[in-house]
Protein backbone atom coordinates (compact mmCIF):
# COMPACT_ATOMS: atom_id res chain seq x y z
CA UNK A 1 0.00 0.00 0.00
CA UNK A 2 1.22 3.69 -1.26
CA UNK A 3 1.92 6.11 1.98
CA UNK A 4 -1.25 8.50 0.12
CA UNK A 5 -3.50 5.54 0.30
CA UNK A 6 -2.77 4.54 4.33
CA UNK A 7 -3.08 8.14 5.28
CA UNK A 8 -6.23 8.03 3.12
CA UNK A 9 -7.62 5.27 4.72
CA UNK A 10 -6.35 6.06 8.67
CA UNK A 11 -8.18 9.50 7.91
CA UNK A 12 -11.42 8.06 6.60
CA UNK A 13 -11.56 6.20 9.89
CA UNK A 14 -11.00 8.59 12.01
CA UNK A 15 -13.72 11.07 10.21
CA UNK A 16 -16.18 7.78 10.75
CA UNK A 17 -15.55 7.95 14.80
CA UNK A 18 -15.90 11.43 14.56
CA UNK A 19 -19.01 11.35 12.81
CA UNK A 20 -20.37 8.29 15.39
CA UNK A 21 -19.64 10.83 18.58
CA UNK A 22 -21.33 13.66 17.79
CA UNK A 23 -24.63 14.69 18.69
CA UNK A 24 -26.49 13.43 15.94
CA UNK A 25 -24.41 10.31 15.59
CA UNK A 26 -25.06 6.99 16.93
CA UNK A 27 -26.65 6.69 20.42
CA UNK A 28 -24.09 4.25 21.89
CA UNK A 29 -21.30 4.96 20.87
CA UNK A 30 -21.84 8.70 22.07
CA UNK A 31 -22.55 6.86 25.45
CA UNK A 32 -19.16 5.29 25.69
CA UNK A 33 -16.01 6.10 27.60
CA UNK A 34 -12.84 4.55 28.19
CA UNK A 35 -13.58 2.81 31.22
CA UNK A 36 -17.16 1.06 29.34
CA UNK A 37 -14.48 0.14 26.41
CA UNK A 38 -11.78 -1.83 28.82
CA UNK A 39 -13.64 -5.30 28.04
CA UNK A 40 -13.86 -4.98 24.06
CA UNK A 41 -10.14 -4.10 24.10
CA UNK A 42 -9.34 -7.43 25.96
CA UNK A 43 -11.94 -9.05 23.81
CA UNK A 44 -10.75 -7.98 20.41
CA UNK A 45 -6.89 -8.93 21.17
CA UNK A 46 -8.10 -12.63 22.20
CA UNK A 47 -10.09 -12.49 19.35
CA UNK A 48 -7.12 -11.78 17.59
CA UNK A 49 -5.17 -14.43 19.08
CA UNK A 50 -7.66 -16.96 17.97
CA UNK A 51 -7.71 -15.18 14.17
CA UNK A 52 -3.57 -15.72 13.75
CA UNK A 53 -4.03 -19.22 15.11
CA UNK A 54 -6.69 -20.34 12.83
CA UNK A 55 -3.79 -19.50 10.11
CA UNK A 56 -6.41 -17.36 8.05
CA UNK A 57 -5.17 -14.16 6.23
CA UNK A 58 -8.33 -12.81 5.76
CA UNK A 59 -9.99 -13.66 9.53
CA UNK A 60 -6.77 -12.01 10.95
CA UNK A 61 -7.32 -8.52 9.14
CA UNK A 62 -10.87 -8.58 9.95
CA UNK A 63 -9.46 -8.80 13.80
CA UNK A 64 -6.82 -6.37 12.97
CA UNK A 65 -9.08 -4.11 12.23
CA UNK A 66 -11.51 -4.72 14.97
CA UNK A 67 -8.31 -4.23 17.30
CA UNK A 68 -7.33 -0.93 15.45
CA UNK A 69 -11.00 0.62 15.94
CA UNK A 70 -10.74 0.18 19.58
CA UNK A 71 -7.62 2.61 19.78
CA UNK A 72 -9.05 4.93 17.74
CA UNK A 73 -12.25 5.35 19.75
CA UNK A 74 -10.39 5.48 22.92
CA UNK A 75 -8.26 8.02 20.99
CA UNK A 76 -11.31 9.80 19.85
CA UNK A 77 -13.12 10.23 23.72
CA UNK A 78 -9.37 11.76 24.77
CA UNK A 79 -9.47 13.71 21.94
CA UNK A 80 -12.70 15.38 22.99
CA UNK A 81 -11.77 15.78 26.44
CA UNK A 82 -9.01 18.21 25.44
CA UNK A 83 -6.31 15.70 26.54
CA UNK A 84 -4.63 14.30 23.49
CA UNK A 85 -5.66 13.04 19.79
CA UNK A 86 -5.26 10.21 17.82
CA UNK A 87 -2.04 12.24 15.82
CA UNK A 88 -0.32 12.17 19.45
CA UNK A 89 -0.89 8.46 20.03
CA UNK A 90 0.40 7.94 16.54
CA UNK A 91 3.67 10.51 16.69
CA UNK A 92 4.57 9.14 20.15
CA UNK A 93 4.82 5.64 19.16
CA UNK A 94 6.66 6.41 15.91
CA UNK A 95 8.73 8.88 17.64
CA UNK A 96 10.13 5.84 20.29
CA UNK A 97 10.21 3.61 17.86
CA UNK A 98 13.02 5.52 16.30
CA UNK A 99 14.39 6.06 19.56
CA UNK A 100 15.11 2.77 20.72
CA UNK A 101 16.05 1.48 17.40
CA UNK A 102 19.49 3.41 17.58
CA UNK A 103 20.80 0.74 15.59
CA UNK A 104 18.67 1.32 12.54
CA UNK A 105 17.84 4.90 12.64
CA UNK A 106 21.33 5.88 14.76
CA UNK A 107 24.94 4.93 14.84
CA UNK A 108 24.29 2.03 17.38
CA UNK A 109 25.37 -1.45 16.59
CA UNK A 110 23.69 -4.39 17.55
CA UNK A 111 24.39 -8.15 15.96
CA UNK A 112 21.76 -10.17 17.66
CA UNK A 113 18.53 -9.82 19.06
CA UNK A 114 19.53 -10.33 22.67
CA UNK A 115 21.93 -7.51 21.63
CA UNK A 116 18.35 -5.54 20.85
CA UNK A 117 16.81 -6.74 23.99
CA UNK A 118 19.19 -5.64 25.75
CA UNK A 119 20.22 -2.02 24.24
CA UNK A 120 15.85 -1.26 24.29
CA UNK A 121 15.57 -1.81 28.21
CA UNK A 122 19.12 0.61 28.52
CA UNK A 123 17.57 3.20 26.40
CA UNK A 124 13.94 2.76 28.21
CA UNK A 125 15.99 3.27 31.68
CA UNK A 126 17.30 6.16 30.65
CA UNK A 127 14.05 7.96 29.56
CA UNK A 128 12.45 7.09 32.76
CA UNK A 129 14.90 8.83 34.21
CA UNK A 130 14.48 9.13 37.97
CA UNK A 131 11.59 7.31 38.31
CA UNK A 132 13.23 4.27 37.52
CA UNK A 133 15.75 4.96 40.68
CA UNK A 134 13.44 3.58 43.17
CA UNK A 135 11.83 1.16 41.29
CA UNK A 136 12.28 -2.91 41.58
CA UNK A 137 14.58 -4.12 39.30
CA UNK A 138 11.19 -6.59 38.47
CA UNK A 139 9.66 -2.99 36.60
CA UNK A 140 5.92 -2.12 35.94
CA UNK A 141 4.10 -4.88 34.60
CA UNK A 142 0.42 -4.39 34.17
CA UNK A 143 -1.02 -6.19 37.42
CA UNK A 144 -4.29 -7.02 35.37
CA UNK A 145 -2.21 -9.52 32.92
CA UNK A 146 -2.73 -12.99 32.62
CA UNK A 147 -1.11 -15.17 35.30
CA UNK A 148 0.78 -16.90 32.83
CA UNK A 149 2.08 -13.75 30.61
CA UNK A 150 2.82 -12.33 33.70
CA UNK A 151 4.79 -15.15 34.95
CA UNK A 152 6.93 -15.51 31.86
CA UNK A 153 7.63 -11.42 32.15
CA UNK A 154 8.74 -11.58 35.61
CA UNK A 155 11.38 -14.42 35.20
CA UNK A 156 12.28 -12.54 31.87
CA UNK A 157 14.04 -9.54 33.39
CA UNK A 158 14.97 -11.07 36.49
CA UNK A 159 16.84 -13.07 33.90
CA UNK A 160 18.28 -10.09 32.79
CA UNK A 161 19.53 -9.08 36.26
CA UNK A 162 21.47 -12.49 36.85
CA UNK A 163 18.99 -14.36 38.83
CA UNK A 164 18.58 -17.44 36.42
CA UNK A 165 19.48 -21.05 36.22
CA UNK A 166 22.35 -21.20 33.59
CA UNK A 167 20.64 -24.18 31.68
CA UNK A 168 17.04 -25.50 30.95
CA UNK A 169 17.84 -28.68 33.28
CA UNK A 170 17.15 -26.05 36.14
CA UNK A 171 14.44 -24.86 35.08
CA UNK A 172 13.38 -28.51 34.57
CA UNK A 173 14.06 -30.19 38.00
CA UNK A 174 12.33 -26.93 39.63
CA UNK A 175 8.96 -28.21 37.78
CA UNK A 176 10.34 -31.42 39.46
CA UNK A 177 10.49 -30.01 42.86
CA UNK A 178 7.40 -28.15 42.80
CA UNK A 179 5.37 -31.15 41.14
CA UNK A 180 6.99 -33.42 44.48
CA UNK A 181 5.99 -30.41 46.99
CA UNK A 182 2.48 -30.75 45.89
CA UNK A 183 2.04 -34.14 46.08
CA UNK A 184 3.05 -33.92 49.85
CA UNK A 185 0.70 -31.02 50.37
CA UNK A 186 -1.89 -33.15 48.98
CA UNK A 187 -0.87 -35.84 51.29
CA UNK A 188 -0.90 -33.55 54.27
CA UNK A 189 -4.71 -32.32 53.23
CA UNK A 190 -3.67 -28.52 54.11
CA UNK A 191 -5.84 -26.79 51.43
CA UNK A 192 -3.68 -23.22 51.81
CA UNK A 193 -0.14 -25.43 51.20
CA UNK A 194 -2.04 -27.09 48.05
CA UNK A 195 -3.00 -24.35 46.57
CA UNK A 196 0.70 -22.39 47.55
CA UNK A 197 2.06 -25.63 45.80
CA UNK A 198 -0.48 -25.60 43.02
CA UNK A 199 1.11 -21.44 42.27
CA UNK A 200 4.71 -22.57 42.59
CA UNK A 201 4.05 -25.64 39.81
CA UNK A 202 2.02 -23.24 37.84
CA UNK A 203 5.09 -20.46 38.19
CA UNK A 204 7.77 -23.24 37.66
CA UNK A 205 6.29 -24.34 34.86
CA UNK A 206 5.66 -21.01 32.38
CA UNK A 207 9.63 -20.23 33.54
CA UNK A 208 10.42 -23.47 31.99
CA UNK A 209 8.03 -22.68 28.90
CA UNK A 210 10.54 -18.93 28.55
CA UNK A 211 13.76 -21.43 28.61
CA UNK A 212 12.32 -23.92 26.17
CA UNK A 213 11.16 -20.54 23.83
CA UNK A 214 7.74 -21.51 24.23
CA UNK A 215 4.99 -18.88 25.47
CA UNK A 216 3.08 -21.06 28.53
CA UNK A 217 -0.54 -18.89 28.20
CA UNK A 218 -0.08 -19.44 24.26
CA UNK A 219 0.33 -22.98 24.88
CA UNK A 220 -2.40 -23.57 27.18
CA UNK A 221 -4.63 -21.61 25.21
CA UNK A 222 -3.56 -24.25 22.39
CA UNK A 223 -4.47 -27.08 24.72
CA UNK A 224 -7.79 -25.80 25.86
CA UNK A 225 -8.49 -25.67 22.01
CA UNK A 226 -7.63 -29.19 21.81
CA UNK A 227 -9.77 -30.56 24.76
CA UNK A 228 -12.93 -28.82 23.79
CA UNK A 229 -12.06 -30.24 20.47
CA UNK A 230 -11.27 -33.73 21.90
CA UNK A 231 -14.91 -33.52 24.72
CA UNK A 232 -17.29 -32.47 21.56
CA UNK A 233 -16.24 -35.51 19.64
CA UNK A 234 -16.54 -38.27 22.78
CA UNK A 235 -20.01 -36.12 23.18
CA UNK A 236 -21.02 -36.38 19.20
CA UNK A 237 -20.24 -39.93 19.12
CA UNK A 238 -21.96 -40.98 21.79
CA UNK A 239 -25.07 -38.74 20.65
CA UNK A 240 -24.73 -40.84 17.17
CA UNK A 241 -25.03 -44.09 19.28
CA UNK A 242 -28.07 -42.65 21.10
CA UNK A 243 -26.31 -42.33 24.19
CA UNK A 244 -25.49 -39.36 26.80
CA UNK A 245 -22.41 -38.78 28.44
CA UNK A 246 -23.87 -39.54 31.88
CA UNK A 247 -24.77 -43.00 30.95
CA UNK A 248 -21.29 -44.12 28.92
CA UNK A 249 -19.17 -45.81 31.16
CA UNK A 250 -15.48 -43.89 31.56
CA UNK A 251 -13.95 -46.90 29.26
CA UNK A 252 -16.06 -45.62 26.45
CA UNK A 253 -15.34 -42.50 26.92
CA UNK A 254 -11.22 -42.66 26.93
CA UNK A 255 -11.47 -44.92 23.75
CA UNK A 256 -13.16 -41.90 21.95
CA UNK A 257 -10.99 -39.48 23.37
CA UNK A 258 -7.88 -41.33 22.16
CA UNK A 259 -9.88 -41.70 18.74
CA UNK A 260 -10.34 -37.91 18.87
CA UNK A 261 -6.45 -37.16 20.01
CA UNK A 262 -5.65 -39.52 16.98
CA UNK A 263 -7.62 -36.85 14.96
CA UNK A 264 -6.06 -33.62 16.43
CA UNK A 265 -2.77 -35.74 15.46
CA UNK A 266 -3.30 -35.74 11.89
Amino acid sequence: MQQTEASNAIQRLLSIMARLRKPNGCPWDIEQTPETLKPFILEECYETLEAIDSGQPEKVCEELGDLLLQVVFQARIFEERGDFSMVDVITGIADKLERRHPHVFGDSECQTAADVSEQWEAIKKQEKGSQLKTESTLGSIPPGLPALMHARKLTERASRAGFDWPEVEGALAKVREEMAELEQAIKEDVQQAIEDELGDLLFASANLGRFLKIDAEDALRKTIDRFIFRFRHVESSLEKCGRSLRKASLAEMENLWREAKELTKN
